[in-house]
């Protein structure tokens, strides 16, 4: 029997169109997986190896400037899994001179950042402004003092202690020393709060000057 040749070319058209509407779901979905992967892959990396902070405020003046944008390891100290409520520990406990990202004990929707001063077990005291650990002077070469902010509540005296800090806590200081809220004011830190450790700055942009500080990027926090 004798098939009419519109029919067979209406048919090739049919079988084509459908080919084409194949194609484009299959490329669809090949898209919407990838951005499926790299987004679980951006949020694997943010919570257990390394996140991005933008440094908002002065306290750790000279070290750390505002408008510094710095990259923080989240496996050095271990990490939380929030479904499972766990803490999984890193490779080391943080150590004194460290400087470190964790929750606001009093709001833990803000992020702060300061220097590991004093360990568990040990008793810390200012006197003079210096910082005493087990009653011997701790050598520091980063601290700024100068004159504070007028009208600031968290100005700090130049007498503090002596504490002990109790196990699982850290006694922690801004290195702007007149211009930081830090363990002088709302007391000790929770390890298990601590986000990550600082270590290099990646970019760093001068909101005041409006320009780049490019002798800045690229510099280990230490």
């Amino acid at each position: 029997m004798n098939r009419d040749p519109e029919q067979e070319t209406l048919v090739g058209v049919e079988e084509s169109a459908g080919e084409v509407r194949e194609r484009r779901k299959s490329a669809a979905r090949e898209w919407i997986e990838a951005l499926a992967v790299a987004v679980l892959l951006a949020l694997f990396i943010r919570t257990f190896v390394v996140q991005a902070f933008k440094i908002p405020s002065g306290s750790m003046i000279p070290t750390l400037q505002v408008g510094d944008h710095i990259l923080v390891s989240k496996f050095t100290y271990g990490v939380r899994i929030p479904v499972l409520d766990t803490w999984l520990l890193g490779p080391r406990a943080p150590r004194r001179g460290d400087i470190i990202v964790f929750k606001y004990p009093h709001d833990e929707s803000r992020d702060f950042i300061k220097r590991v001063i004093g360990l568990p077990g040990e008793v810390v005291e200012i006197r003079e402004r210096h910082v005493y650990i087990n009653d011997k002077p701790l050598d520091e070469a980063y601290p700024l003092y100068r004159d504070p902010v007028e009208g600031n509540p968290h100005v700090p005296g130049e007498v503090y202690g002596p504490v002990r800090v109790p196990e699982d806590k850290l006694f922690v200081l801004g290195d702007n020393r007149d211009q930081s809220q830090d363990s002088r004011f709302w007391g000790f830190l929770d390890v298990h709060k601590v986000e990550g450790a600082a270590f290099i700055i990646y970019w760093s942009w001068d909101p005041t000057e409006g320009r780049l500080r490019w002798n800045r990027i690229g510099k280990p926090i230490h």
